[in-house]
């Protein structure tokens, strides 16, 4: 940017105070030529026909099989109660052995002993339970901002 100052007048050789726009405009106007050029060149693409969407009917998916550990261990598959470990095993096994395998999601209580939920990890591992899924609850909005401060190692303020 060049000073300039005005040539005549009373005031010969005062400074004026002013931005000289002129080289902006320039510029301006040689990237938009330049943009214009460019952009059907970036937006040709080869002609294709897409397919069109049709209904097909798929293929239904097995029940999930919603496995609950309560606080003091019990275990209980879709609502009834399974007595012991190897009962447990022998119903995970039968639904293994399904074509298509059904998902198994674990509803652990949240004050259940995690040896408890373990012991369920385990079966399902042993049985060969291809798609094992924990079932949590979301947390409220102020609970996800204090959940991702921690996570990140910002203590919390008083």
């Amino acid at each position: 940017m060049s000073m300039r100052f005005k040539p005549d007048g009373p005031d010969h050789g005062e400074l004026v105070s002013g931005i000289n726009t002129t080289p902006l405009v320039d510029v301006m106007l040689v990237l938009l030529i330049i943009f214009l050029i460019t952009i059907p060149v970036v937006a040709h693409t080869v002609a294709v026909r897409l397919p069109v969407e049709r209904a097909m009917l798929r293929q239904t998916q097995p029940q999930n099989i919603n496995i609950a550990v309560t606080r003091d261990g019990a275990v209980f598959w879709n609502q009834s109660r399974v007595r012991d470990q190897a009962r447990l095993l022998a119903m995970l096994r039968t639904a293994a052995a399904q074509q298509p395998q059904p998902q198994v999601q674990i509803h652990g209580d949240a004050e259940a002993a995690y040896q408890h939920v373990g012991r369920v990890v385990l079966a399902c591992q042993q049985a060969g339970i291809n798609t094992l899924s924990f079932v949590t609850e979301p947390l409220a909005a102020g609970d996800q901002l204090m959940a991702a401060m921690s996570a990140a190692g910002v203590k919390r303020w008083p």
